[in-house]
């Protein structure tokens, strides 16, 4: 059964939300489509950002890339507060569509946001609430749409950081799971994956129909505009870095007590690959098991990885202290080549990666030193 046809009046435009700090889903900003039709009295939201926190294991599957997103339509008024109370400015571009093309947006709206045909796979780079109503206003076009050059070619993991740069927790773990493939350039099309970019493009794009050729966009309106808060700066002292290089110089410390009273703090060892042994095994089942795009190949494999497991049973039993020397030459040797190599490997590494590395490269080495004296 079809939805009520549109009538002359009816507009539909593409809603940009800009980000806000209230979480880490809501930095990127949002996008939805709006149908508004006075003669019908209908002024509804299509968002297809929904998901449900509560549904069993979440987080696995949302780590997995099998996360379900869905359609949802509801009274736009609900969705301009909702983005008020987060001090989010909401940005609508009324949409250049002749009747035609209205009603065969609207009609597939209502068709895709049916219980049975509302759920969709999300992908956070191909696949998420920005690109979906890109395809569907595209489809519904009789003519194509003619985007401006691209004047800046950003890499995926340049446009995140940008959009976590005031949460460089986020920044630092974004950075430490996401491959090699997250630092190639984007094309025109991949960015819209961020509302910001998708909102750029269509302010300068045009719609081709034969030879006429006309603005996408026929009328901007900031719908709630706020005043820009001032850019708060995150303090160093709490940052990745600053946390990091104190455990560096804790673990330097006690290696330094180590080396002067020649003796081995098997414990330190214990607790530090142990944790890196845990961190290695998220990035191998992001790697290798999850279905996210650009997570493999990820280099941090070379120094977080499940394989520090078996370090810490060669060092916390005594009679295996010559497998746990070849086990700490080789994760020596492996660091030292990925450092050697890191200006040359193609992939971002966060700065606050430096410490965490230096920590187990430096207690490998001393492992080797003390073999060599005899120590421990």
């Amino acid at each position: 059964m079809q939805a009520p046809s549109l009538s002359t009046q009816a507009q539909i435009s593409l809603l940009t939300s800009s980000p806000s700090d209230d979480a880490v889903f809501t930095v990127y900003g949002h996008t939805a489509l709006r149908v508004y039709d006075p003669v019908l009295k209908k002024d509804l939201v299509f968002n297809y950002g929904i998901f449900d926190f509560s549904k069993p294991y979440f987080i696995y599957r949302f780590a997995k890339g099998e996360t379900d997103y869905m359609l949802r339509a509801y009274d736009f008024s609900y969705y301009l507060l909702e983005y008020i109370e987060r001090g989010s400015e909401v940005c609508e571009q009324i949409l250049n569509l002749l009747p035609e093309e209205k009603e065969a947006l609207w009609q597939a709206l209502a068709l895709n946001g049916r219980p049975e045909n509302r759920v969709y796979r999300y992908n956070f780079f191909f696949d998420n609430c920005a690109t979906r109503p890109v395809v569907m206003i595209e489809n519904c076009l009789q003519g194509t749409i003619e985007y401006a050059p691209q004047t800046e070619h950003p890499t995926f993991r340049e446009a995140i950081n940008y959009c976590t740069r005031n949460h460089p927790w986020t920044t630092f773990g974004c950075d430490l799971i996401m491959g090699m493939p997250t630092d190639r350039m984007m094309t025109l099309k991949e960015t819209f994956f961020l509302p910001a970019y998708l909102e750029g493009a269509f302010d300068k794009a045009k719609i081709v129909r034969g030879n006429t050729v006309e603005p996408l966009i026929t009328k901007t309106n900031i719908l709630n505009e706020e005043d820009p808060l001032p850019e708060q700066r995150p303090s160093f002292l709490t940052s990745p870095l600053a946390c990091f290089l104190l455990f560096f110089i804790i673990i330097l410390i006690i290696t330094g007590c180590e080396y002067r009273r020649k003796t081995y703090y098997r414990l330190v060892d214990c607790i530090l690959f142990f944790f890196a042994g845990i961190a290695g095994c998220v990035l191998f089942f992001l790697s290798f098991i999850s279905v996210h795009p650009s997570m493999f190949p990820n280099i941090s494999l070379l120094w977080l990885h499940p394989l520090h497991f078996i370090g810490v049973v060669f060092f916390s039993v005594k009679k295996y202290n010559k497998m746990a020397f070849w086990y700490h030459f080789i994760n020596f040797a492996a660091i030292s080549g990925m450092s050697v190599a890191w200006f040359l490997i193609p992939q971002h590494f966060n700065i606050a990666f430096i410490p965490l590395i230096a920590s187990l490269w430096l207690r490998s080495g001393w492992a080797l030193l003390r073999n060599k004296k005899s120590i421990g």
